[in-house]
């Protein structure tokens, strides 16, 4: 059960960006930025958190997971940091997902050659 609820949910997130880019003008920047400021704003208002511990990994492996991810580092790290934690808790609390993001693109671009459009 636990695995279709996070099929459920993450792919509604998706289904959400593939409507937006479809029928919008907005391109998948402005959709990406918009993902992770949207999930920084549930998770400051208290809506996100219910919405993780329903679905799991179908919340936190979207972008709106990231933003998730980045407020929870923020707000953990002012509780233990006072003020400093505001420039230092999204780092700490992202480190691993961008870490693992910065590394597997450098071992792509290796392996691949890019072509220009």
């Amino acid at each position: 059960m636990d695995y279709l609820k996070a099929f459920i949910v993450g792919g509604l997130l998706c289904v959400i960006a593939q409507i937006l880019i479809d029928k919008t003008k907005l391109n998948p920047a402005r959709i990406l930025v918009a993902y992770v400021v949207l999930g920084v704003f549930l998770t400051a208002v208290g809506i996100y958190k219910p919405l993780v511990d329903f679905a799991g990994c179908g919340a936190t492996t979207p972008l709106t997971g990231f933003g998730y991810s980045l407020a929870n580092g923020v707000k953990d790290a002012i509780k233990e940091q006072g003020a400093i934690g505001i420039l230092t808790g999204g780092l700490t609390g992202t480190a691993g997902g961008i870490t693992a993001a910065l590394t597997l693109g450098f071992i792509v671009s290796l392996i691949f050659k890019g072509h220009p459009k």
